[in-house]
């Protein structure tokens, strides 16, 4: 496969995380030649999401820690003697202390094989052919470019919350490199995204899930539903939680989709703009996040977020009612009003709230659940920007600000790689990179070398942080995120619908302990199988991941085996299985902070601890604005009505003896899409 690569690009991308992917994508709507590789055999990096033995296999690898160099250096002899090699990584070290538990009897599931998994075969490279149109999609209308599910439900701004329909992908989109990164070899490999979850849903690879697929949500319905404030439990919630083994869970792990980075979506976000303008959001579908809890006096509560429910609350008094909307309608424009916290500019937030006579629990609400802030390191001014954010992304999709990709987070890098793939890009997993090379006299990169010793040559590079060498990051500070995911067998807080999808802010249990982030997803959202929860916790890291996260856990969770357990832990969801690790927070370094990187090779970082994807975004945006000042960043793809035809391009089409994808207009894979059922791109 790659003898057949074209040896001249106008950019090379190296891996395929969120600011990678958005690059190759803006590249290539602006028509540059766009190649993008990565040496690992699923999209995404570290921005990935996998099965369950898919991220098993993940964690077998990162706790191996196999040395991977290279054994064999016959690509230094293509460097020339006015050349110098800038070696790359060839293993990835942005991944630490990784420990899984099994909290069941693991010996029970010797022998299960999961249900639905392909057959393991060997497979070449992947190689995403170039201009090659998704396939056929489901057609749902759509409001302002975000497609609306199969439900039939009333478009609030045009996004599907809880629809199960979900584009095809054939071979010409990267989502076809699932499958393939899937069944390479046959041990078992990690698998990214939601073929699994398609494929355990009885649709085969490749296709929409049909009527087979799990229900979007307990009572079928995709329109934005309120987050009540106060409700009892149910008499099924009050049930004992269905018992569910580990060999159910090996079973089923296609249905789980589960992500290496934990983030929400702002409904009115950097992202989800990105999403809209450029149409890439009829790849994807999303669910609204339904509740924002907090964790008070060792209770978890539900927080009144809109008008509504902050009058409808049974939790606060009518005095204290009043003090929150007069608060939070301050927070919408205190920049009219700078008079009222002008003197508390150099005081944390935390402060600032004591002075507005507020009660504890509002103040506990305002810092933990809506700006979401630290308590003892944020200004007043970081508090009231973050609660502005927050009062703004109300209500435009739902009752929260928030809103979480089917399928898990690892689809919006594929989304984007989609689109690099429809007008041009090609797509090369498993394709390592050994250096770049630089050219002397001018100082620039004029080529990569990859592991088949090809030399590629291009006019920009872009390079994800973690394929850079030890020397040439010597002088660079990283900081570490700790992350944990759980499979529970219960929500957090019981109320009448099990489908619910939870954010909640659990404040530092010690002075020296930062807050943790926990999102928490139902089996709706299609991470993982029915009857179970899926669970992420995230914090910047002080210690090990286990260490800084496990007090949080044993809080919120019952960590015994059943036979273990104590009368007073029964009331907490049981932690059916759990991993914790360290990763690399790469966000925040200047480009300068590199060792001998040309003016034309550009990083991008690894996800950032940060809820939302604005910095992932801006990140993709400035380079690509370095890089082509002068073209606009990834612009609305045009009309099907408006694209006018060469007769160079039609006639092979006409004659019917050639239908290869080299010969249609770069712009006609997109129209097939929009035929193939895509949403549409504006409001009729």
């Amino acid at each position: 496969m790659a003898d057949n690569l074209p040896t001249e690009f106008d950019v090379v991308v190296v891996g395929t995380g969120l600011p990678e992917s958005i690059i190759a994508a803006a590249c290539a709507r602006s028509g540059q030649r766009v190649l993008h590789v990565d040496s690992r055999n699923y999209y995404g990096g570290n921005w990935a999401s996998f099965s369950f033995s898919g991220l098993l296999s993940w964690i077998k690898e990162n706790q191996q820690k196999a040395d991977l160099s290279d054994e064999c250096e016959d690509w230094r002899k293509l460097i020339l003697e006015d050349e110098e090699a800038i070696p790359l990584s060839s293993k990835d070290k942005t991944i630490q202390h990784v420990e899984d538990f099994c909290f069941g009897d693991q010996d029970s599931a010797e022998g299960v094989e999961e249900a639905g998994a392909l057959p393991k075969l060997r497979v070449p490279g992947a190689l995403a052919a170039q201009g090659e149109s998704p396939g056929p999609e489901k057609e749902s209308p759509a409001v302002e470019g975000i497609p609306l599910g199969s439900q039939g439900s009333p478009a609030v701004e045009g996004i599907p919350l809880g629809s199960q329909e979900s584009p095809a992908v054939e071979e010409a989109s990267p989502g076809s490199e699932k499958e393939d990164a899937a069944v390479e070899s046959p041990g078992e490999e990690p698998q990214s995204c939601s073929e699994a979850a398609r494929a355990a849903a009885g649709d085969g690879a490749g296709a929409a899930p049909g009527p087979g697929a799990a229900p979007s949500t307990a009572d079928g319905d995709s329109a934005p539903q309120p987050a009540k404030t106060e409700a009892a439990p149910s008499e099924n919630a009050a049930q004992e939680p269905k018992k569910i083994t580990y060999s159910q869970i090996v079973r089923e792990g296609r249905r789980f989709n589960i992500d290496l980075v934990s983030k929400l979506l702002y409904s009115r976000g950097l992202l989800i703009d990105l999403l809209i303008k450029s149409n890439v959001s009829r790849y994807a579908e999303f669910k609204n996040a339904t509740r924002v809890l907090a964790f008070r006096e060792g209770k978890v509560e539900q927080v009144p977020c809109s008008r509504a429910d902050v009058f409808n609350s049974r939790q606060l008094t009518m005095v204290e009612k009043r003090m929150l909307m007069k608060f939070l309608t301050f927070c919408l424009d205190y920049e009219q009003h700078p008079e009222e916290y002008q003197e508390h500019e150099s005081s944390t937030f935390a402060e600032f709230l004591q002075t507005r006579k507020l009660t504890p629990s509002l103040q506990h609400f305002i810092l933990h659940s809506i700006a979401m802030v630290a308590q003892t390191e944020s200004s007043t001014l970081e508090g009231l920007q973050a609660t502005k954010k927050f009062l703004q992304c109300l209500g435009r999709y739902g009752n929260t600000p928030f809103l979480f990709p089917l399928y898990g987070q690892g689809e919006i890098p594929q989304c984007f790689c989609r689109l690099c793939a429809v007008f041009g890009g090609i797509y090369c997993l498993r394709h390592a990179v050994r250096c770049l090379v630089l050219d002397r006299a001018s100082g620039r990169c004029k080529a990569i070398v990859d592991q088949f010793g090809q030399r590629i040559s291009a006019n920009y590079f872009i390079v994800e942080d973690s394929y850079l060498s030890e020397s040439t990051c010597t002088n660079v500070c990283y900081r570490q995120i700790s992350r944990a995911v759980l499979i529970t067998d219960q929500s957090v807080l019981n109320m009448d619908s099990e489908q619910q999808v939870s954010i909640l802010t659990v404040p530092p249990l010690e002075p020296a302990m930062a807050a943790v982030r926990v999102i928490e997803l139902c089996s709706s959202t299609m991470t993982c199988m029915k009857d179970t929860y899926l669970v992420h916790l995230t914090c910047p890291s002080t210690k090990t991941a286990r260490e800084d996260l496990e007090p949080v856990v044993q809080k919120l969770f019952n960590l015994n085996t059943e036979k273990e357990t104590e009368n007073e832990e029964l009331e907490k969801p049981r932690v059916l299985w759990a991993v914790y690790f360290n990763m690399r927070d790469s966000s925040g370094v200047e480009k300068s902070s590199y060792a001998g990187l040309p003016s034309n090779v550009y990083v991008c970082s690894g996800p950032d601890s940060a809820l939302g994807n604005d910095c992932a975004v801006k990140q993709a945006e400035t380079i690509f604005r370095e890089m082509f000042p002068a073209e606009e960043f990834c612009p609305p793809p045009p009309n099907p009505e408006d694209i006018i035809y060469d007769e160079d391009e039609i006639e092979p089409e006409e004659s019917g003896l050639n239908n290869s994808p080299e010969t249609k207009p770069e712009t006609s894979a997109e129209e097939s899409s929009s035929e193939g059922g895509a949403a549409v791109t504006k409001e009729e």
